[in-house]
């Protein structure tokens, strides 16, 4: 029973390469009824080949091989329809070093394998056009400063420079947002938690936000929050990616609040633009996803619902009232257990 559930193909030869049993994945991908596998040789009953005329049996050898191998590494094959399958194999030997006598075939599509090349390559490539934009410029200017150090006066040499260093921060930016997506897909993304009032994290990120803009933000506190176990660094990370994108994409930040909620508590931000558009409120979320012009690198949401999962928290995008977008973020209180003895 179990057999005929699995997903990928099966096929069971003999001592003699006779296919004695197959499931019904592998009938599937085959195309052929089971009675035209059934009792085939194995050579016959899967005709795969490289494209260029070589064949898997006559590659792998699987009964005349190396005599100590037990398995067969999984590696693309295709069929006589053009159709790509990753297949491998498992010997079953009277003895260590003797005769197979039980041959196990697994065959598999390379569909979601493909798939997965692709998004890597378009990775590659993203990341690649991400860097290039700020070393083109560092470059650049490094360059024209080398070659004509001279010909300039000390406040375009300034200028120059400044620019530079604006640069290698974006750069420097960058490369810590990519370096938090690898964590977050690999679950290597660790918290340091402790006992956190969440509104004094707000607060500092306001003091830095407005420090740097010269605009001038309050904090609104609807009640006293409760103490929650988060990740202070992290949380930051959180809090200042979302009113930073409030500033420059919503047109400025019109309130912040922080209050309680059933287990936890929450921070509502509240902008002045035009809002995000239903369609585009879970697309934000992706990696490199952007809209409009002066997006960043569009990986700064992403990483905040990567955070605010681990920390078993929420997000949620509304219309403002009478414009905006609303965002709120909740986090619960996440108090370890007391141990006892």
């Amino acid at each position: 029973m179990y057999f005929d559930n699995l997903p990928d193909g099966v096929l069971i030869a003999n001592a003699d390469g006779i296919v004695e049993r197959v499931n019904p994945a592998a009938v599937r991908m085959a195309g052929v009824g089971p009675v035209r596998l059934l009792g085939e040789h194995i050579r016959v009953a899967m005709p795969l080949d490289d494209l260029n005329g070589h064949t898997w049996f006559d590659c792998v050898r699987p009964y005349d091989g190396i005599a100590t191998r037990t398995r067969i590494s999984e590696q693309a094959w295709f069929s006589p329809w053009g159709n790509e399958f990753l297949v491998t194999a498992a010997l079953v030997r009277d003895n260590p070093g003797g005769k197979v006598k039980q041959l196990f075939v697994s065959l598999r599509s390379s569909k979601e394998r493909n798939r997965l090349d692709r998004e890597r390559s378009e990775l590659v490539a993203t990341v690649a056009h991400e860097l290039r934009s700020p070393l083109t410029g560092v470059k650049g200017f490094t360059a024209t400063l080398l070659s004509n150090w001279d010909r300039f006066t000390d406040d375009q040499r300034k200028l120059m420079l400044e620019t530079i260093d604006a640069d290698a921060d974006r750069l420097t930016r960058l490369i810590t947002e990519l370096l938090d997506v690898a964590r977050i897909d690999s679950g290597r993304l660790t918290l340091r938690s402790a006992p956190l009032d969440v509104s004094k994290v707000v607060e500092s990120v306001l003091r830095n936000v407005s420090a740097g803009s010269g605009q001038s933000h309050k904090l609104q506190i609807e009640d006293a929050p409760r103490t929650v176990w988060a990740d202070s660094d992290r949380l930051t990370q959180v809090i200042t990616n979302l009113v930073e994108n409030a500033m420059r994409h919503g047109q400025g930040l019109r309130v912040i609040s922080v209050g309680n909620i059933e287990g936890g508590v929450f921070v509502r931000i509240e902008d002045n633009g035009p809002g995000i558009p239903a369609d585009n409120r879970k697309r934000i979320f992706n990696r490199f996803w952007r809209s409009g012009s002066g997006a960043g690198s569009g990986l700064g949401m992403y990483i905040v619902k990567g955070v605010l999962d681990l920390h078993e928290g929420t997000i949620d995008i509304e219309d403002g009232d009478p414009v905006g977008a609303v965002i709120t973020i909740t986090l619960p209180v996440n108090e370890p257990a007391v141990l006892t003895d």
